[in-house]
């Protein structure tokens, strides 16, 4: 049986750009994280945290609570963590190749938002959660029939109120998808839910969310700070790391959705490096991306 875990890249709510005062979280939305056999998850989780311990020794020693720290991804994948903290990649990397080694995978299923505020783009972020979900457990019941095997999966905790919610939705989505796609059937459970205080390994699903995050907005952001994720000494344990169903689906776009470590190309398919001046350069980022959304809106009343 294989076990998967993964959280949440970005968050749901709109986007506009980096620099919106309200807006400006995060471009897409999705789930990401890793997929291990269950006989290797207690290893890979021993093996996180012997190095999370290592990297972080100070701060661990100096919590309340040590056996309950732990790090952020966000808080790992940084503008300048490859200049200022590069033991915490190596140490990623590390972590990365083990997963590879334990017979693993990385995942990630994300959606491009269209650009605008809620009331622009119409946004239910309960639709859009959803959607999200139903994609990443299509993506791993495809995965784990490629390896004959049943999935669990796993996500970090939410309220009661909210997984109350969800479940309903999730059991209906994968009972009733089985019947044309019976890899559905590889599912045992509809997500489960853990607290990452608890696990070692929902932990690292947080850190590979991150690293997935900041790939995705450097594909997508012209003005990113994250260019660092994609160069050649950062992250080459990644590379080749992902799942075949690992995917960004754009929004309305005249190219072919990202797949697996597409991700991660220095050379950007959505802005690419142009000899002479490109016709966007000519307006202030502000108007052009007005232009842009408003653009989007027209398409999706056709």
């Amino acid at each position: 049986m294989l076990l998967a875990y993964i959280d949440e890249i970005g968050e749901t709510g709109a986007f506009v750009a980096r620099d919106h005062a309200r807006f400006n979280t995060s471009p897409a939305f999705g789930y990401a994280g890793l997929i291990l056999p269950a006989d290797n998850a207690r290893k890979f989780g021993q093996i996180f945290t012997l190095k999370k311990r290592e990297i972080f020794k100070t701060e661990i020693e100096k919590a309340e609570h040590p056996g309950r720290w732990e790090r952020k991804g966000a808080s790992i994948f940084r503008p300048d963590t490859f200049d200022k903290y590069r033991q915490q990649i190596r140490v990623f990397n590390t972590l990365v190749r083990s997963v590879r080694s334990l017979d693993g995978a990385l995942f990630y299923y994300a959606a491009e938002k269209p650009l605008g505020t809620p009331k622009q783009t119409d946004l239910d972020t309960d639709a859009r959660e959803t959607a999200a979900m139903r994609e990443a457990l299509n993506r791993i019941a495809r995965y784990a029939d490629y390896k004959g095997s049943n999935v669990m999966v796993m996500i970090d905790q939410i309220n009661e109120k909210t997984r109350a919610a969800r479940l309903p939705a999730m059991y209906e989505h994968i009972l009733g998808r089985a019947s044309g796609y019976p890899e559905m059937k590889r599912i045992i459970e509809p997500p489960m839910h853990i607290d990452s205080v608890l696990s070692s390994n929902i932990q690292f699903s947080d850190w590979i969310a991150a690293c997935v995050t900041r790939a995705i907005e450097y594909q997508i952001i012209k003005e990113s700070p994250y260019q660092w994720v994609t160069g050649d000494n950062a992250l080459p344990s990644v590379r080749g790391a992902f799942t075949h169903e690992s995917k960004i689906h754009l929004w309305q776009r005249d190219l072919s959705d990202l797949n697996h470590s597409d991700i991660f190309r220095s050379d950007r398919l959505l802005h690419p490096a142009a000899a002479g001046q490109l016709v966007g350069d000519q307006l202030p980022a502000d108007r052009f991306r007005r232009m842009k959304a408003a653009a989007e809106r027209a398409q999706i009343r056709q």
